[in-house]
């Protein structure tokens, strides 16, 4: 009886390491699923085409994640952990909190992946995947995308709020950051171009608007018509949650963000200050003048971008907000190795 005990522990913890991979052994490559899922890209495309149909903002803010998931880690899914009694997720870290939505869009995609073959797509593959969409789907480039990536176990809201740049950020922090990722000016500034589509909140612009750099003066890169219209839509007892176009066509994936940059119409600061910058200002040009060279470096600063990867274990997850469940025996065994396993 004993012996049989120990044969189905041995059994469980042998499925559990089977399912928990160190994710740089991964390799990514296109077509990971071809086999294994061979309906998983058009499953998550017709998602979110749907989700498009219903609320064209949603699928701009899918397309964030991969930003917000990428940086913070390594592209392991953990921008889509639920808060935990024991783990602070990063949804409500400072650059995400009512920041980030249509986390249901991603649920939508899981759950019908989940239908057609379980167990098999990673949630961080869905965000890889459905930002490749939300640009193909808005009137931007198509590509190929790398899939193989793994499903962290935990999440940091520290990492997450010390590493997302603020709307407030300047160029050369911006170009820190990304070099820091072995990520180009060149990328920096094709890779802001994601603010092509969607929204973002007042709250990001009221320093812009009212005390730029705490001088009390609204910033003066802004056009002085587009700084009436802002103040007419920002005025300082608006409810900070109001949302602006981040560009003049924000349902529309094309280069129109760089032509409203070198106009002075640019939402965010973080926008406005790549046309002002020496080392940003050729590429924010350069892009304003030819949409095929902007969609050209897009796709590979979204490449780049989705290469980066945790030297954490991972796994598939069932549900894409929490990690699955674990054998009790294992999970204790976890909470010795927590310091380790954390990021």
């Amino acid at each position: 009886m004993f012996q049989d005990k120990t044969k189905i522990t041995m059994l469980m913890f042998l499925i559990f390491i089977i399912n928990i991979i160190i994710v740089t052994s991964t390799d990514l490559r296109p077509g990971y699923y071809s086999k294994t899922c061979p309906q998983a890209e058009t499953t998550v495309r017709d998602v979110m085409r749907n989700a498009l149909k219903k609320e064209p903002r949603s699928v701009a803010s899918v397309m964030r994640f991969q930003f917000h998931d990428c940086f913070v880690n390594g592209c392991d899914g953990s921008v889509l952990l639920d808060d935990t009694p024991t783990m602070l997720g990063e949804k409500l870290a400072l650059s995400n909190i009512n920041s980030l939505r249509s986390f249901e869009v991603v649920d939508e995609v899981k759950e019908a992946l989940e239908k057609a073959c379980p167990g098999v797509v990673s949630c961080a593959d869905i965000i890889i995947m459905a930002s490749r969409d939300a640009v193909a789907l808005t009137g931007g480039p198509d590509w190929e995308v790398r899939l193989g990536r793994l499903d962290s176990l935990t999440a940091s809201q520290d990492n997450s709020s010390n590493i997302m740049p603020s709307p407030r950020t300047n160029a050369t922090a911006l170009i820190t950051l990304f070099q820091k990722y072995n990520l180009s000016v060149k990328d920096l500034v094709a890779l802001s171009g994601s603010h092509s589509i969607g929204k973002a909140r007042c709250f990001s612009i009221m320093f812009r608007l009212y005390n730029q750099s705490g001088s009390g003066k609204p910033d003066p890169a802004i056009d002085h018509v587009f700084r009436a219209e802002l103040d007419k839509l920002c005025p300082r007892d608006v409810d900070q949650n109001k949302t602006g176009n981040l560009d003049a066509t924000p349902v529309i994936f094309d280069n129109q963000y760089f032509k409203d940059l070198v106009g002075g119409r640019g939402f965010l600061n973080s926008d406005q200050t790549l046309f002002t910058f020496p080392q940003t200002k050729g590429f924010v040009s350069l892009f304003s003048e030819d949409q095929s060279e902007f969609f050209k470096a897009f796709v590979e600063g979204m490449l780049k971008l989705g290469d980066l990867q945790s030297d954490k274990p991972g796994e598939v997850r069932k549900n894409c907000r929490v990690v699955n469940a674990r054998p009790a025996h294992i999970m204790s065994e976890d909470k010795m190795k927590n310091s380790d396993l954390s990021v």
